[in-house]
């Protein structure tokens, strides 16, 4: 056998639970169809400057997660961004509304992904249909993690594991990540808001959560406009533009603009347990689709809560 644990998935999940269990001295392997890891803490460069698609923020509550925080922050990996987010919505920019600090990633939200797989073997290729065990394409492993959102692990799980398909299903949410950058900052002062009453459900500064002073801005779709916009996210550009000006009440013009789309953005439901790992087939699961709340820590707690039960399991 090449490998105790196969992972499919280089998200901040699969990475967490391939990092573990390389910590325990298990050999390890991650597979992921990306050019990049990070699953969905994507990031796009406009001119130097990494713009986050996905998550832009993380907070931090876990212990555990903060001793890892920490040490991102003593490198410059991770900044305090923020713990006031506006509401805005076709009148403009509204009230303030305090909150746990947002920690912001100078580098894009991916560089922690990055970091957390140094030392990994991470493979690109775009795997098949899970079989009737711990193997992925007829590799054998000791155990398999799908780090990915649920509806993608059932997808690989249906044909040969169709209650551990069932267990990994989730409803996610679609949505388009919008991106503009500008030749100057001409919009008020700003972190970041909460919009309703538009196609855009969230509005960025992501020049002031990267601390650079970037002139970019990113808005994301609400969910039904996005999964309306899936087949043509070029289609949600000008919409979302508009949006961004009914808020900031500024005339935008961008100098370059483009569309990312996210088929799963977000789960709209919740879980209690944090991973699933089937005693009989090996095949464990995790994600942010594993919490309470989507959120990069709880996605993070979910690969690693499921490595630590992968070395327990292996030892």
């Amino acid at each position: 056998m090449s490998v105790d644990v196969l992972v499919v998935g280089a998200g901040i999940s699969g990475i967490a639970a391939a990092q573990r269990c390389a910590d325990a001295g298990l050999r390890v392997r991650v597979l992921d169809r990306g050019r990049r890891i990070g699953g969905r803490l994507a990031a796009r460069t406009a001119e130097g400057h990494s713009v986050d698609l996905g998550a832009p923020y993380c907070t931090v509550s876990d212990d555990r997660f903060r001793a890892v925080a920490e040490r991102w922050i003593e490198r410059g990996l991770l900044r305090e961004w923020t713990d006031t987010f506006q509401v805005g919505g076709p009148g403009g920019l509204g009230e303030a509304k305090s909150g746990p600090m947002r920690y912001g990633a100078p580098a894009g939200m991916r560089s922690l992904v990055e970091d957390l797989a140094r030392g990994l073997a991470v493979e690109q290729r775009v795997v098949g249909p899970i079989g009737s065990g711990a193997e992925v394409d007829g590799e054998p492993a000791r155990v398999v993690v799908l780090a990915m959102p649920g509806p993608q692990a059932e997808r690989l799980l249906r044909d040969h594991q169709a209650e551990l398909a069932a267990a990994a299903d989730q409803p996610y949410g679609a949505g388009i990540a919008v991106v503009g950058r500008f030749a100057e900052r001409t919009w008020p002062e700003f972190d970041a808001a909460f919009v309703s009453d538009l196609p855009i459900r969230w509005l960025a500064d992501d020049g002031r959560s990267h601390g650079d002073g970037a002139p970019v801005l990113v808005a994301h779709t609400t969910q039904e406009f996005g999964a309306a916009h899936l087949d043509d996210p070029d289609a949600a550009i000008a919409p979302a533009l508009d949006a961004m000006r009914l808020v900031l009440d500024t005339a935008l013009e961008p100098e370059t603009v483009f569309a990312h789309r996210w088929t799963f953005a977000q789960p709209t439901a919740g879980r209690e347990r944090t991973f699933l790992l089937d005693p009989e087939t090996g095949i464990g699961l995790c994600g942010d689709g594993w919490s309470e709340r989507s959120r990069v820590e709880a996605a993070w707690l979910s690969g690693d809560d499921l490595g630590t039960a992968i070395v327990e399991r292996l030892a």
